[in-house]
């Protein structure tokens, strides 16, 4: 060894040597590390609620590939089975039930349809209400379930019946306010048919004739005032075993004073110009002049 480097290691070494950095850990510790294991398992809880409630729903509500529930979603359309409620309006071109059920439609006030046109005017209603089945249109018709022959049909001018027989069943009849035109009015069997006015005049007319048959009992006809029964080309014919006219008035000839009057039990039927029959005393000869003072009483 040299001098020098015996100096060298036996001087003190003075010089201190850099220490070393501190070291921190990396990552997450203590209670930071908790909380986020603590959301994570709460996340995963939720995630697996939620999806054990969408397995739920899909199973009670019947979700399948056609449709959910009753519901079903064609080619055609959509097809409701069971009962089917609605909350708003419903707007559809067709409803149709099944072929072995009946479409039933149920409301707690009342059932009303409208059509529309393009420019979604109303031109047709039908209402069925608690009181009262409305129908507004244009016309209204009722047709055979073969569609084919029209049952009856109404608008502003006129209303049509298209069925052989219309029976009224009523216990004070049909009223009717205007004319009616009918080729047959008959009563039920063992019923009387009365045709009657109060108020006004009963008309009836037909371009061929009219025919008033009772077969079976009577025909009686009544009025206040005058009845008239009046031909403008043909003759009135009256056809039967016993003719009886009740309640003409009986013409006496003038008796002389003392005379005494005998009591009569035949006469002659006499008529005045204006028309008026009255009864006459029978005689040897027609009494009809000397009893003419009652055709002045008309």
């Amino acid at each position: 060894m040299t001098q020098e480097h015996y100096v060298l290691a036996a001087q003190p070494n003075t010089l201190q040597r850099p220490g070393c950095t501190a070291v921190y850990p990396v990552g997450i510790y203590g209670w930071r590390k908790r909380c986020l294991y603590f959301f994570i398992l709460l996340l995963l809880v939720v995630m697996i609620v939620n999806l054990a409630l969408t397995i739920w729903i899909l199973k009670v509500m019947n979700f399948t590939v056609d449709g959910m529930g009753n519901l079903r979603v064609n080619k055609e359309g959509i097809r409701l089975e069971g009962i089917s409620e609605f909350l708003l309006p419903l707007y559809v071109k067709e409803i149709q039930s099944r072929k072995d059920s009946a479409l039933i439609l149920q409301s707690d006030r009342n059932v009303t349809v409208n059509a529309r046109n393009g420019l979604g005017q109303l031109t047709g209603q039908l209402t069925v209400g608690s009181e009262m089945v409305e129908a507004q249109c244009q016309r209204f018709e009722v047709r055979s379930s073969d569609g084919e022959r029209m049952l009856f049909s109404a608008d502003e001018e006129e209303v049509s019946i298209g069925t052989e027989k219309l029976r009224v069943t009523g216990t004070e009849g049909a009223v009717f306010e205007h004319s009616v035109e009918t080729p047959h009015i008959r009563a039920e069997a063992f019923q009387d048919l009365k045709l009657e006015s109060p108020t006004r005049t009963l008309t009836m007319e037909a371009p061929k004739g009219v025919e008033i048959t009772a077969e079976a009992g009577g025909l009686d006809v009544s009025c206040r005032k005058d009845l008239l029964l009046q031909s403008t080309e043909g003759e009135i014919f009256l056809n039967a075993n016993t003719i009886r006219l009740g309640n003409l008035p009986v013409g006496r000839p003038t008796a002389s004073p003392g005379q005494p009057v005998s009591k009569q039990t035949v006469f002659e039927v006499c008529v005045c110009p204006n028309g008026k029959l009255y009864l006459s005393p029978a005689e040897s000869a027609s009494t009809c002049h000397s009893t003419s003072n009652v055709c002045l009483w008309s």
